[in-house]
This record gives C-alpha cells, sequence and structure tokens, in this order.
C-alpha cells in the first residue's frame, strides 16, 4: 500500500559544480514534515540547481538527501517520485486537448493500455472527496481557467502519491483571487498533515501571508532564513542582495486635470494571433505625465494591441492618434512624434543579439545627426561616446563596448534598451512586461526609470501581467479580457480582487 501523510525532506551540503563553476557550494536545508517553507533568491542565486539536486535532475558534486529522516539515493527523477517527491512547473504541463480526468489516469506509471473509464472514474470520484479543490475532470484541460489548471497540476501529484511538492512561482499566471485560493488550499493540506511543500517564490506578499519558513540563497550560498515570524520584507531582501543598493521610486507627481492626450486610440479592431477572432479596443487614451497601466492574463489581447502600436499588426478598423496626428507607427513618425518601446524580451524584440553594446545604443540615432538631419556616413566616433555615456549614466555592466548584446545578463540587456529608449525627448512611452524574469536590484531600477519618464512628462502604457508591479506604477488601471477592456479604476480606488475578477472574465 502506498504510504501517506507529509514527509520531512533535507538536504545536506548541496554542492554543484558545471566544470569551473560553481553554481551551489554547501547548501543546507531542511523542509519539516507538514510545513509550508518558501525559497527565496535572486535569478542565479542557485534555487533551481538545488531543487534539482534535491529531485535528481541533476546529480549533485557533494551533499546527500534525507527523506523522512533516512538517508535517500536520489540519482533521477523517477527515484525521487518512488519516495514521494514531486514538482509543480512555473508553466502548465497538462495535455489540453485531453480532459482532467485522462491527465490524471495517462499520469501513472501503471496506466492500461485499455483503460475501464467506469472503474477509473469511481476511483477519481473517491479519490477528490478528499481534496479540498473541486475541478471538473470531464471539461478538457484547454477549456480550463488558468486557476483550475494550477489546481489540476496540484491534483495530479497528489494523485500519483507525491507527499513532498515544490511549487515553482505556481501563480505567475493566476489572478489574485485564484492565487489566494490555491494557495490557501495547499496551507490547508500542509497543516493537516498530508502535504509538505517548497515554494519557489518571488512574491513577498506571499510568502508572508502562507509560508512557515524561509530559505535565503545568494550567489549559490545559504544567505540565511528561519521563520516567517522573525523576518520583514527588509531583511529578506537584504539576504538577497547584500550589500546592493537598491534604486527607490520618485514620489509620484501629479497628473494634471488638463494634461494633453498623448495617445488615443478609437474604435480600434485588429485580428488576434489566430486569425479566427479580433481585438477590440473601442476607447483608450493615455495623458502626459500619467502610467497607464493594463492588466490581463496573457493571451487576452494585450500583445496584439502591443504589436498594433509598433506597426508589427495591422488594423482592420478604428484610429491611432499620437500628439493629435494620425500614427502608424513608421520609424519616422516615432522619432517626430517622441515614440518609444521597450518590449517584453528585448534581446530578441528590441536588440541585434550579435551586434554589439555601442551599435545596438545607436539604434535610435545613428543615422542622423544632432540636428536631426539624415547622415550619410556612420560616425563611429559618435557612436562610441553615445555608447560610453549612456553605459555610465544606467549602470550597464558590460565587459566593453565592443561586446556581444548577448552575452549580457538579462537586466543589463533592459538597461541598454532603457538607456537607448529613455535618452532625448519622450512623450510616449509604451513598456511591455520590463522586469519579466529578472533580479531584485534589477527590478527596482528599472520601475525607477519608468517612473521618472512618467514624471518628467512622458505619457506612459505599461503593459504587464505583474499585478503587484501595475498597482505600484500605474496612475490608472484598465483590464483587457477576451480581447477588449472591461474595466477601468483610478489607482487611488484599485483593489486588487477586483481587478482580478474582471481578468478572470468574471464582469
Amino acid at each position: 500500500m502506498t504510504a501517506t501523510g507529509a514527509i520531512e525532506v533535507e538536504a545536506l551540503g548541496m554542492t554543484m559544480r558545471f566544470g569551473a563553476f560553481t553554481a551551489l557550494e554547501d547548501v543546507s536545508i531542511r523542509i519539516a514534515a507538514g510545513s509550508f517553507h518558501a525559497l527565496l533568491g535572486e535569478n542565479g542565486a542557485g534555487k533551481s540547481t538545488l531543487v534539482k539536486c534535491m529531485l535528481g535532475f541533476y546529480r549533485p558534486t557533494e551533499g546527500q538527501m534525507l527523506v523522512a529522516g533516512r538517508e535517500a539515493a536520489i540519482e533521477s527523477p523517477r527515484d525521487a517520485a518512488m519516495l514521494g517527491l514531486g514538482m509543480v512547473y512555473q508553466h502548465f504541463t497538462l495535455a489540453p486537448s485531453l480532459t482532467g480526468a485522462e491527465n490524471l489516469v495517462i499520469a501513472r506509471d501503471d496506466a492500461p493500455m485499455a483503460i475501464d473509464w467506469r472503474k477509473e472514474r469511481a476511483a477519481l470520484a473517491q479519490f477528490m472527496e478528499g481534496m479540498p479543490f473541486r475541478v471538473p475532470l470531464d471539461q478538457p484541460v484547454g477549456t480550463l481557467a488558468a486557476g483550475e489548471r494550477q489546481k489540476l497540476e496540484i491534483l495530479k501529484q497528489l494523485y500519483l502519491g507525491r507527499r513532498f511538492l515544490v511549487l515553482d512561482e505556481p501563480t505567475s499566471v493566476l489572478t489574485p483571487g485564484e492565487a489566494e485560493e490555491v494557495l490557501g488550499h495547499v496551507r490547508a493540506l500542509a497543516r493537516s498533515g498530508a502535504l509538505t511543500v517548497l515554494m519557489i517564490s518571488h512574491k513577498f506578499g506571499e510568502v508572508f501571508a502562507f509560508a512557515d519558513e524561509a530559505t535565503v540563497l545568494r550567489k549559490g550560498t545559504r544567505a540565511g532564513g528561519g521563520p516567517i515570524g522573525a523576518h520583514d520584507r527588509q531583511s529578506l531582501a537584504a539576504m538577497m542582495i547584500g550589500e546592493q543598493k537598491i534604486a527607490m521610486l520618485d514620489a509620484r507627481a501629479g497628473v494634471a486635470a488638463q494634461a494633453a492626450e498623448i495617445l488615443e486610440i478609437r474604435g480600434l479592431r485588429a485580428p488576434d494571433r489566430t486569425g479566427l477572432k479580433s481585438i477590440d479596443i473601442a476607447d483608450l487614451a493615455v495623458r502626459a505625465g500619467e502610467i497607464v497601466g493594463v492588466a490581463g492574463i496573457s493571451g487576452n489581447g494585450q500583445k496584439e494591441l502591443l504589436e498594433t502600436l509598433a506597426g508589427q499588426r495591422r488594423i482592420t478598423a478604428g484610429k491611432i492618434r499620437v500628439k493629435g496626428a494620425r500614427y502608424d507607427a513608421t520609424r519616422k513618425e516615432m522619432r517626430d512624434l517622441a515614440v518609444r518601446f521597450i518590449p517584453e524580451e528585448p534581446l530578441r524584440n528590441a536588440c541585434a543579439p550579435q551586434m554589439s553594446v555601442a551599435e545596438n545604443l545607436a539604434f535610435r540615432s545613428f543615422d542622423v545627426d544632432r540636428a536631426g538631419a539624415p547622415r550619410l556616413r556612420l560616425d563611429g566616433l559618435a557612436i562610441r561616446r553615445n555608447a560610453e555615456r549612456l553605459v555610465e549614466r544606467f549602470k550597464v555592466k558590460t565587459a566593453s563596448l565592443d561586446t556581444p548584446i548577448a552575452a549580457l545578463s538579462g537586466g543589463n540587456v533592459q538597461r541598454a534598451v532603457l538607456a537607448r529608449e529613455l535618452t532625448g525627448d519622450v512623450d510616449l512611452l509604451i513598456v511591455a512586461n520590463p522586469c519579466f524574469g529578472l533580479d531584485f536590484a534589477a527590478v527596482a531600477d528599472i520601475r525607477a526609470r519608468i517612473m521618472q519618464a512618467r514624471n518628467k512628462g512622458a505619457a506612459v502604457l505599461l503593459i504587464s501581467e505583474d499585478l503587484d508591479e501595475l498597482i505600484e506604477l500605474s496612475d490608472r488601471i484598465v483590464v483587457m479580457s477576451d480581447g477588449a477592456i472591461v474595466y477601468e479604476t483610478p489607482i487611488a480606488a484599485a483593489d486588487a480582487h477586483e481587478i482580478g475578477r474582471h481578468m478572470a472574465g468574471r464582469h
């Protein structure tokens, strides 16, 4: 009979080297049976490496595992699964065309070639009676809301007999209400003694709301931790980043009541990615000195909206105006109207990866002189001086100006793009998920730069899947659902749960 109940898991002296590079050095962590433990750290701190060592994806250079107090040899994920250890990944792994029941049954090692569905459904019904989640198992997974799919991912691990679960950024695609519901149920399972949880997260709010203990990694070593009650956000952040200074947001300047509308979108219609539906933006405006945040679950038309503003997607109806002038997103219009873009995944969408840092920083200005007249020849000295100035001002860390920009870290690529796009006059700044995948210090710096642009009078359209980011930066928030704007609120009246309700399509 399969063992049940939460188990204690402990990693002792975990070290992982890849050639001469040490990704993890002498890290120990104990996750008590029935506890909800948070694992924190910046990108590259060693969180994923530690978890992969614990679950058998890597064979550590040094260290050992204890499971339920006994030494365990975990040389593969299958070994981990046999001991009751499992993982719920940041991105969904279920087959969207299959029902929930089909996903659960085929995940078993002993799934029969010919499935007796009457027997399996009866067994699933009995299993579900002991679960806190209620998920429709007879519907295709692709038709379920994000919160239901995340619940099903967790249910799958419990169904497979996992008694220790690693949750990797489990709420990254959930609304606030869905996040609270999912984590609340998981914590209840832990407190009932059914499950032990290790959650990788960058959201301090969730950590303090649900975790019992935390462990912080920095540069591959254990920087600290302990009971959550013994810490606050500042102390955990200090463990994560050490002595590095964090940029602070400028005070928010007031938006003038008569501030000019810089961006106007009226009756905009454009095909979505499938070509089967369209996005339909009836009325959206952004004034000078204002940040308008666009919230929404991924896939609800935000990407298509960005692409229309960047000239990458044709519109079939409606008008876009910038400073009262028709705007078709040509390079000349962007220059003349002072429109700047900071797209998602800037290395892929805003850079030439194999060209140098200096060359990438010159993309806005290489073909015009200081007066804006066309330049017939490249001025290599001017390009270099421009790069030197921007690298210093925006603290871009690079081995040299001749380094291919692809060799920079994600945070430094983003700083380089910010340096290019925020230099000179900026009247309209369009930003998409600017901090995705970046470390704590880079996030703070980039958000501070966006606020500075806003306070200097730029109109900012901020598209983000991070609701905390939108609430921190925006003056107004609009919600996109199914290709349309369905809700709007000034930041003074913003309620995360109400915004989340509209994000989930309940309006």
